[in-house]
């Protein structure tokens, strides 16, 4: 058993499992989805079905149906073939890259800066996301298999809101990679971004939105969080490190172009040594299992499309209203109120 399977619960509310408990579970989980494609060998390790477990809190069925979903939606939108020269424009501003760096725990850190927008496409938004998850996921070392997202919220704006993007970026983290996302680290997040956060806070799931923190570079408590998590001289400067070095677009480019040459062992590994797998006790395909779980669900994301499409403009309406009474309440008391350090 991997030593992922090993690990103990902390997260509130959640069942605390032996290794046999869980072995039990991912069995059984790998039993429900039957035979699989060669092509989908390694989202179907003992790791992969650990994750989608702890996502749904060890619940067999909903992890058997997410993981399902899972395996449909990287059939389709093919994430691991995505390559740099299909998404270099969208990172040529620096709005989210892989840090040349670890945190202390030994996981890849993702910088991300909004401000540095340079699409009105979400699906090219959503893409080069996807790209920068595979590739910090490309980039994990042996025996860890989460990340950091370290999001500067320097020159951020109203014109940088959208809350179309958000939810799609919630669902991609959620769904597509349960369990991948170790920490958030909100950086000097301005005051109208409170009304967007409880805007958007019921897009997350508890467990996403209990690993979300925010931190203020004026706050010296809050500041205890990121000499908690990373080595401060090779933490930016931007974050309160001594790193004074900014992005570079040619070398960063130069770095994606070897992590791509990795790609198709990385994910071909272990194919022809299914060691990992029991074999299938059920020899349904997986189109079929995959096409037979989301039959009842189709009409309702097809509502569920309509309705987001609907509250688009409602949500932003909203948003411009309590920015407007936010902004007004520091323009009467002539302050800013500091945010909370940790969101619970």
């Amino acid at each position: 058993m991997s030593a992922e399977l090993k690990k103990s619960s902390s997260n509130k509310g959640e069942k605390i499992l032996t290794p046999e408990e869980q072995q039990t579970k991912i069995n059984e989980v790998r039993r429900l989805i039957g035979q699989q494609p060669e092509k989908l060998f390694m989202y179907c390790s003992d790791a992969s079905l650990a994750r989608h477990l702890r996502a749904r809190n060890w619940h067999i069925k909903k992890a058997t149906k997410m993981l399902k979903d899972t395996l449909k939606w990287r059939s389709s939108y093919k994430p691991e073939e995505i390559r740099w020269e299909e998404i270099a424009h969208e990172a040529e501003t620096g709005k989210i890259y892989r840090s040349n760096y670890l945190d202390k725990h030994g996981r890849p850190v993702l910088i991300m800066r909004p401000s540095c927008q340079n699409s009105k496409s979400t699906r090219g938004q959503i893409k080069y996301l996807v790209y920068c998850m595979e590739n910090a996921i490309l980039n994990l070392p042996p025996e860890q298999e989460q990340m950091v997202w370290l999001i500067d919220f320097e020159g951020f704006n109203m014109s940088h809101i959208s809350v179309k993007v958000t939810r799609e970026t919630a669902h991609v983290l959620q769904d597509q990679y349960p369990e991948r996302l170790g920490v958030a680290i909100l950086y000097n997040p301005p005051k109208f971004f409170e009304p967007f956060w409880t805007m958007v806070k019921p897009f997350l799931e508890p467990k996403t939105y209990n690993k979300v923190k925010f931190v203020y570079s004026d706050d010296l408590n809050s500041m205890k969080i990121m000499e908690e998590l990373f080595d401060m001289d090779k933490l930016e400067s931007a974050f309160g490190g001594n790193d004074t070095s900014s992005f570079d677009f040619e070398k960063y480019a130069e770095r994606m172009r070897e992590d791509d040459k990795k790609i198709p062992a990385f994910w071909s590994r272990g194919v022809n040594n299914p060691s990992d797998l029991e074999p299938p006790v059920i020899a349904a395909s997986l189109d079929s299992a995959i096409l037979e779980s989301d039959s009842d669900s189709s009409d309702n994301d097809k509502a569920e499309k309509v309705a987001i499409n609907k509250m688009e403009s409602e949500e932003i309406a909203e948003l411009n209203d309590h920015v407007t009474d936010e902004m007004g309440v520091v323009n009467n008391t002539n302050g800013v109120a500091s945010g909370s350090t940790t969101v619970h």
